[in-house]
């Protein structure tokens, strides 16, 4: 059992932001074959403990940073007491418009563990490059880590973040966000995220008006199992999602003594177990798009999921490519392009 420390090292943060922005030809500066705990900004310790990266001071803007004028931000705090917060981008141009744009709740990846913020830059510029290309509103979701807050806390806080944006008082979601048009985006473990946060809510719809979700954008979406694919096993030693890379973020983010065949974690096992799991998800008439690469050694995992929902009658748009890495939009500005079409596309046929 691995249990949480309190502790922080100022030493882990340099890491962590390395990892995150300083990729060198598409590898990232710490390799996660040779140091696994130090890719993910954490030591584990002889106790059985950890400790983590600290997270970086949250800036909470309430107006426009220098650094991007085609947006603008606002900070918000969703739950106090779990320390959630959420951030609205909003594309500038539409400031002096009288149309409302499509909501996109966005929940960011990082494998559960990772102290990542929505204020990261990589994820700020994602989040900055979909609100203007598409153009939509983006609220970007902070939730709670790993293994402080072990699963279903994300999950827990995803859902409460949708009855946040719900009963919001905020005049920007108001006047420019139409909430009848709402989609769920995940990257990574918030593409995992956002499919059990989609199953969570299809059943209370009448809760969340006037909020009305049309559908759910998983993109390279972490999900495991006990038994390797294919291609987990042709990209073993991969240098963003290895073997012992994902085995430490599903130990650390499922609860204690589950396996790789937890629901959390493959999607599968609850698919073949209950039949009437897509019932609501089907009559809301939701679609749901895949995204993945096969350079991802998560692929195989993807494409037998997007047959499994086909299969069950449910309305899937798959879109798998050739080459690439997990998470390659973010760090290649040509496949975020390409992403923000895909996406863009997804939108205007629902």
């Amino acid at each position: 059992t691995i249990k949480t420390s309190t502790k922080t090292s100022p030493l882990l943060f340099p890491i962590l932001f390395n990892l995150i922005i300083g990729m060198s030809n598409q590898i990232a500066s710490i390799d996660p074959n040779v140091d696994p705990y130090g890719y993910l900004g954490i030591i584990p310790n002889t106790d059985g403990s950890i400790t983590r990266s600290q997270i970086p001071h949250r800036p909470f803007f309430t107006t426009i940073p220098d650094y991007d004028s085609s947006i603008f931000i606002k900070d918000l705090v969703i739950n106090p007491i779990k320390d959630t917060w959420a951030r609205i981008i909003i594309p500038r141009e539409v400031l002096n418009s009288e149309n409302k744009l499509p909501l996109v709740v966005y929940f960011h990846g990082g494998g559960f563990v990772m102290a990542i913020t929505i204020d990261t830059p990589i994820l700020q510029k994602f989040c900055a490059t979909l609100a203007v290309e598409i153009p939509a509103i983006i609220v970007s979701v902070d939730y709670r880590y790993a293994p402080q807050n072990r699963l279903p806390a994300a999950y827990d806080d995803c859902v409460e973040s949708l009855y946040w944006i719900k009963n919001t008082h905020n005049e920007l979601l108001k006047k420019y966000a139409d909430f009848s048009k709402c989609f769920l985006l995940g990257t990574s473990s918030g593409g995992n995220i956002a499919y059990h946060v989609g199953l969570r809510v299809a059943g209370v719809s009448e809760y969340l008006k006037p909020l009305e979700i049309k559908g759910l954008i998983l993109y390279h979406s972490l999900f495991g199992g006990n038994e390797r694919t294919k291609s987990e096993l042709r990209l073993a030693r991969d240098k963003m999602l290895p073997f012992n890379v994902s085995d430490i973020m599903w130990e650390l983010g499922l609860p204690i003594g589950s396996d790789r065949n937890h629901p959390y974690c493959n999607p599968m096992v609850e698919i073949q177990s209950n039949e009437n799991l897509f019932d609501q998800v089907k009559i809301q008439g939701w679609k749901i798009l895949i995204i993945d690469c096969d350079g991802d050694p998560l692929i195989d995992r993807q494409i037998e999921f997007s047959k499994m929902l086909k299969a069950k009658g449910v309305q899937v748009v798959d879109c798998f490519s050739e080459g690439g890495f997990h998470g390659c939009e973010y760090f290649d500005g040509v496949k975020l392009k390409e992403l923000t079409l895909v996406v863009k596309e997804f939108l205007r046929g629902n």
